[in-house]
């Protein structure tokens, strides 16, 4: 008889590291692609602009401008730029949730390429913003129109993207009830925010206004959303993110600028609570046909509905439709036939009777959306 041989359980595997809150050093393109498929719920970039500077820029009374000339923002042809471009708009999109965005800033020197390449892969376009500098610097040369605006692209992942975030209502309460637009003034980051070296000199030429990554992120994430930044430089992205209740994922291969990045967001006081809830109208709230009622029970098959005058019935059937005379349609259709009219906003027409009171159905669908919430925040 062979020996009796112990059974051999299976170690399950290690939990995934979690890539929150933190700062991977490297190449962009190697970190993003070790992170996990469809994980992250935005991308901002502010990717290398490839501003082909030759020679020092002066102003008139000869001192040098401190301009962008990083090795990091030189490429030896356009052609060395766009396939840079290509491979790390590529592993964005492998992260990218199917209802994620993407967001990346550039000028005149780059946008356009980036712009193609984004379409070419599969993202699609939904708005470019127009930042418009309130302190640009001068056209030191004259030659040239004094250039004082750079361009952002927001597209979603796919061009059938469905569910992306976008807190419309909450932009135009804070916009004073007008519609936000796509041109957005801010003074480019100076005083107290511009991060300093030792010597008192600009820590990055490049960085952000910490009010410009406020408002996208506003626009286009949840509180508890992943934004990653795969051009992280001295932290703007991870800072706002931080402050704002959002999750960031910072990618920048510069030591320097990973260490400043940390004490930065290091010293970010997060806010909480009612700071961070989003105004959602009508259109953000999730859709309830009315067949839903009768499945939470709160209607039964063989009520009667009437208007708030009580000039119109309606009998409640089974499969969800109503009907007046024999006739069967939805509420919206049968309160618009009733009234002669070409359509009906049917929840609010239709009331039942409860408690001795008329009440719209509209009420009911409101506590069914109640219910919801609860079983989302109750996990």
């Amino acid at each position: 008889m062979a020996p009796l041989r112990s059974a051999r359980l299976k170690t399950p595997p290690p939990p995934a590291p979690d890539f929150r809150d933190r700062i991977l050093t490297g190449h962009c393109v190697a970190q993003m692609e070790a992170l996990p498929a469809k994980s992250v719920d935005v991308v901002f970039a502010d990717p290398p602009y490839n501003l082909q500077l030759a020679g020092d820029l002066h102003r008139p009374d000869q001192s040098r401008v401190d301009a962008v000339d990083d090795a990091w923002d030189q490429f030896e042809s356009f052609q060395a730029y766009d396939a840079f471009t290509r491979a790390w708009l590529l592993a964005a999109r492998r992260v990218l949730k199917p209802n994620g965005t993407i967001w990346v800033i550039g000028s005149y020197h780059n946008i356009f390429r980036v712009g193609a390449i984004l379409q070419d892969i599969g993202y699609w376009i939904l708005n470019d913003i127009v930042w418009r500098k309130s302190n640009p610097m001068p056209n030191f040369r004259g030659r040239r129109f004094q250039n004082a605006h750079e361009t952002l692209i927001w597209a979603s992942r796919d061009q059938d993207a469905k569910g992306y975030t976008f807190n419309y209502d909450s932009l135009k309460a804070a916009n004073d009830d007008v519609q936000m637009r796509s041109d957005w003034l801010f003074p480019i980051c100076t005083g107290g925010e511009r991060l300093k070296d030792d010597g008192g000199q600009k820590l990055h030429p490049t960085q952000k206004p910490e009010a410009l990554l406020a408002r996208l992120l506003l626009a286009s994430t949840k509180p508890g959303d992943v934004v990653l930044d795969p051009f992280f430089g001295t932290g703007t992205t991870g800072a706002v993110a931080r402050r704002l209740g959002r999750h960031f994922v910072g990618i920048e291969r510069d030591a320097a600028y990973v260490e400043a990045a940390e004490k930065r967001i290091a010293a970010v006081e997060p806010l909480a609570g009612e700071s961070l809830e989003i105004v959602a109208g009508k259109r953000a709230e999730p859709r309830i046909p009315f067949a839903t009622l009768l499945e939470a029970g709160l209607i039964e098959p063989g009520t009667q509905l009437t208007d708030a005058g009580r000039r119109h019935v309606a009998h409640v059937r089974a499969d969800g439709t109503v009907s007046v005379a024999g006739e069967a349609a939805s509420i919206h259709r049968v309160g618009a036939r009733v009234q002669g009219l070409s359509a009906c906003n049917g929840w609010t027409f239709w009331h039942v009777e409860a408690e001795g009171e008329l009440k719209p159905i509209d009420e009911l669908r409101r506590l069914v959306r109640e219910r919801m919430a609860l079983r989302h925040v109750g996990g």
